[in-house]
């Protein structure tokens, strides 16, 4: 039974849903194909999109940032768990290198955990690294508090990602050197079919009223200007977090009979964070997005070139999205048209799941 191991940041969910479409892919290479899913990501995300057979060992990976709501990124915290996230660090590796040993994996897929990719080495098992970005790269645009070293915390984590056999950088993607091999593939998605008309008798939709799904990821958002947002007439939210009893614009994702991918290709208008699953989805649907900027995220600025050389995007700033003052951004978002520029081939799955094949098939003689 050929097995991969697939470590995954639980950072968010945007790591995971880069995996999946490639999980998914290999699957349809490699018969009998299962997967050990080594991350904290919550075990419901996989559910109804990983189509092989998987389970969760709930270990993890790596810190990611920490932050006060998706917006915000506390970075003074962020490097505190990072120092002590390497105090320990010779003990995560001997427990990912027994573990690994025990369930004797053909391939290690990391996306992006350096953890796993010196376990992996270490455990001389093929280990494959999934990026679009790495920790280190995000790292660099904190300072860091005076008491941390933290040009050996990064050195560290760069020798960790040095020692996988090869890297696959996903498009769109920051320049990313610290590899000895790279590859290069397309972008990676999933969409899922449209269900627009059901949600419009669902949702008992005014003519001309308009769907705006409001998701910020994995990270619970802060409370939103729900009475100012609710003058906001000729729109309908749905919002990925709980609602107001008494308002009549907003609908909790939760009490809809649709997953959050479904409700992605159905909505007239997605409002976000520039975070690659649902801007990468947005483009290729040639969806509207409007998005809340945080400036200090490693692949924020690729992600948002290619929102609008190929997609439709509008910027809102913080302190409108903060106060409710939407109007003019989903105005705007709604009278953009198609790019010229056709968004490039979801190739990026079908590549990576390729390349994982020859490495599976390698291992196994």
């Amino acid at each position: 039974m050929p097995l991969i191991w697939a470590a995954i940041s639980a950072h968010g969910f945007g790591h995971a849903a880069q995996v999946v479409p490639v999980l998914n892919a290999l699957g349809r290479l490699v018969p009998d194909l299962h997967v050990l899913l080594r991350t904290t990501v919550p075990a419901s995300f996989f559910k109804d999109r990983l189509v092989i057979p998987w389970e969760v060992s709930a270990v993890q990976q790596d810190i990611g940032c920490i932050q006060d709501g998706p917006l915000t990124i506390d970075v003074e915290a962020t490097w505190r768990e990072h120092e002590q996230f390497h105090v320990t660090w010779a003990d995560r590796v001997l427990t990912e290198v027994e573990a690994m040993r025990a369930a004797s994996p053909d391939v290690v897929l990391a996306d992006t955990p350096y953890l796993a990719v010196a376990a992996g080495a270490e455990a001389t098992i093929p280990t494959i690294a999934l990026v679009s970005l790495t920790w280190d790269l995000v790292l660099s645009e904190y300072l860091a508090p005076p008491h941390i070293d933290s040009q050996s915390l990064i050195q560290s984590i760069r020798q960790a990602y040095a020692q996988a056999d090869l890297a696959l950088r996903i498009t769109p993607a920051p320049k990313i050197e610290i590899f000895e091999r790279t590859i290069n593939i397309g972008p990676i998605a999933e969409p899922a079919p449209s269900a627009r008309d059901q949600l419009t008798k669902l949702l008992a939709l005014a003519p001309g009223e308009r769907t705006v799904l409001v998701g910020f990821g994995g990270i619970p958002l802060t409370p939103l200007p729900f009475a100012d947002l609710e003058q906001l007439t000729g729109y309908r939210f749905l919002f990925d977090g709980p609602t107001p009893p008494d308002n009549t614009r907003f609908v909790s994702i939760t009490s809809l009979p649709f997953s959050f991918k479904t409700l992605l290709a159905s909505v007239d208008i997605i409002m976000t964070k520039p975070g690659y699953g649902t801007l990468v989805e947005a483009v290729a649907l040639q969806t509207p997005l409007v998005y809340v900027r945080r400036y200090n995220f490693a692949d924020e600025q690729p992600l948002v070139d290619y929102l609008h050389r190929h997609g439709r995007g509008v910027q809102i700033s913080m302190e409108e999205f903060t106060a409710g003052r939407w109007a003019a951004a989903l105005r705007r978002a709604g009278e953009t048209s198609v790019p010229s520029a056709a968004p490039p081939p979801l190739t990026g799955a079908a590549q990576a799941a390729a390349i994982l094949a020859q490495y599976l098939l390698d291992s196994r003689g």
